[in-house]
């Protein structure tokens, strides 16, 4: 299962790995049931992984996911958006049969 991390989701990254002082620093994808959807996306900062984690790497940057989420990310692409809503990572899912709005909530 992939997931692809685009070049402005590995600058965004890279550069909060820069502004924590810590290279290790990685982006965690949580699916978890909820939002106006059925799912939503939740993003945490980490440095730490489980041993079920998944982790896709470009570039020295890092995304990673647990078990339970995969299957709904399977073939999604990472991006980051900075644009006059605000800037926030950016999930374009094509497991998604419908999303809200702000792009957080999705069904399959």
């Amino acid at each position: 299962m992939t997931l692809t991390l685009t070049d402005n989701c590995v600058n965004r990254i890279k550069t909060l790995q820069a502004q924590n002082n810590s290279p290790g620093l990685k982006l965690r994808i949580i699916v978890d049931s909820g939002g106006c959807q059925g799912f939503e996306y939740r993003f945490d900062l980490t440095d730490r992984t489980d041993d079920a984690d998944h982790i896709f790497m470009k570039d020295g940057a890092a995304v990673i996911t647990d078990e339970v989420s995969l299957p709904y990310l399977q073939g999604a692409e990472i991006d980051f958006v900075d644009d006059l809503i605000g800037a926030t990572f950016k999930i374009n899912n094509p497991n998604a049969s419908s999303s809200c709005g702000c792009g957080t909530s999705f069904s399959v």
